[in-house]
């Protein structure tokens, strides 16, 4: 029966410096079971050494296993078909051990990596596919003269574009003036309420062309009394 009963975890994307040729195993069995756990994991390189570690934590019943491959290229194999591997009984934990690394160690770790892109890329290029490498600043080819000057002919042209199309949109766009009298909808009141609206509107604009042309000057009044 799986470990998990709801949906496993994501998988983890392990760089070059999480790699490492030692191991540390979890939730092996206590059943004194260290030589067979060797066989197993001999399968897939050769291993130099592998004991329990007695002070590490661990769940009851179960012991902890630190092995160290002569490669990592085969350690890596071992934790990628071994980690959840069900040994007598129990799911083993397999997980890298990098703090255990001297400076040699990590200085050998770097050179294969760099080794095995180098062999990487030249079996690409032995294929026949394309190797795209990074130019530097002082390989970055140059645009011409030219070029500069595209982006203000580009502006240019949008610019007459846009003025034609409002041009255009503001010969089209004429206010046509519908007569009042002339029914619309098929509903009588509907009608009747569109032609009261109208009236109001009619009004309005009456009465402000009535204040905009100013008050009516007033008449000269004609003193027609006798004087004495």
């Amino acid at each position: 029966m799986p470990r998990y009963k709801e949906d496993p975890p994501a998988v983890r994307v392990y760089t070059v410096c999480d790699e490492s040729r030692y191991l540390i195993v979890r939730n092996v069995p206590a059943l004194g079971c260290g030589d067979d756990l060797l066989k197993l994991f001999a399968n897939y390189g050769d291993v130099e050494e592998c004991k329990p570690m007695d002070a590490e934590d661990c769940e009851q019943f179960t012991d902890v296993y630190w092995i160290k491959f002569r490669l990592i290229s085969n350690a890596r194999f071992a934790k990628r078909k071994l980690d959840e591997f069900v040994f007598l009984g129990n799911h083993l934990l397999v997980s890298y051990a990098p703090q255990f690394e001297s400076l040699d160690d990590t200085k050998d770790k770097l050179e294969g990596r760099r080794k095995e892109i180098f062999a990487r890329l030249n079996s690409q290029r032995s294929k026949g596919h394309p190797v795209h490498r990074v130019l530097s600043s002082n390989e970055a080819p140059s645009l011409p003269a030219s070029s500069h000057h595209i982006p203000n002919q580009i502006n240019n042209r949008l610019r007459d574009v846009g003025d034609a199309g409002f041009r255009s949109h503001s010969n089209n766009a004429r206010i046509t003036r519908v007569s009042s009298d002339k029914d619309y909808f098929p509903s009588r009141s509907m009608n009747q309420t569109v032609k009261t609206v109208r009236d109001k509107l009619n009004k309005i604009q009456s009465s402000t062309e009535h204040l905009q042309a100013g008050p009516t000057p007033k008449k000269t009044r004609v003193d027609n009394r006798r004087r004495i």
